[in-house]
């Protein structure tokens, strides 16, 4: 089970806080009588900030079956792009490769002069013969052009999303420890307006 439990495991979860509570105590007791496991998190400390205060208020909770079955199994942490809560995740391990069908992607619609483009294709596209022969075969070309397009424009959206996903990791690990100045505030908003978009791409692509 995952997500915003709203409290703090440990004292040294929460910022300004060295006791244990009443409350972290049950939920350790919660914990405990599920038999769960309460897995360290990669990558950060916190899940949550206001700005003035620090806590893990999100993790995942496992069985002990689920750590042996997926040996790879790991609790990271991203960073926030609209929320004062930071991103969890939880990797199970990666996943066998195997061959992609052709398929129309969705988020193709929304570059600009999309159409435009691939009906100067269709219309390149000579062959002879009866029309059924003619469809099929411009249709085939059209997807290697269609693959080799979106190879080149989008090809490299996991890679601009990484790069500024790290950049906004180091904003985010700068600003918890005060060192983050004001010009270095303007550049972590236009990373994030950025990050955005490639996520709706990501989004829209899923």
């Amino acid at each position: 089970m995952g997500g915003n439990f709203n409290i703090v495991h440990f004292p040294s979860e929460r910022s300004g806080t060295h006791r244990h509570s009443a409350t972290m105590e049950e939920f350790s007791e919660f914990v405990f009588d599920l038999d769960l496991m309460d897995l360290p998190l990669l990558g950060g400390e916190f899940t949550w900030s206001n700005g003035q205060g620090w806590s893990r208020l999100d993790r995942f909770l496992v069985s002990p079956s689920w750590e042996a079955y997926l040996p790879e199994l790991s609790h990271k942490w991203l960073p926030s792009v609209c929320s004062d809560h930071f991103t969890i995740m939880l990797d199970c391990g990666g996943i066998m490769g195997r061959h992609r069908p052709f398929k129309f992607e969705h988020m193709w619609l929304a570059m600009e002069g999309f159409v435009d483009k691939v009906r100067s294709w269709w219309s390149s596209y000579m062959f002879t013969g009866n029309p059924i022969f003619i469809l099929a075969r411009k249709l085939k070309v059209l997807k290697q052009d269609l693959k080799k397009w979106n190879l080149e424009v989008f090809g490299s959206i996991d890679n601009q999303k990484n790069t500024l996903m790290k950049e906004l990791q180091d904003f985010e690990a700068r600003e918890l420890t005060g060192e983050l100045l004001e010009k270095a505030l303007a550049r972590k908003r236009v990373v994030v307006i950025e990050l955005e978009k490639v996520l709706l791409m990501k989004e829209i692509l899923w």
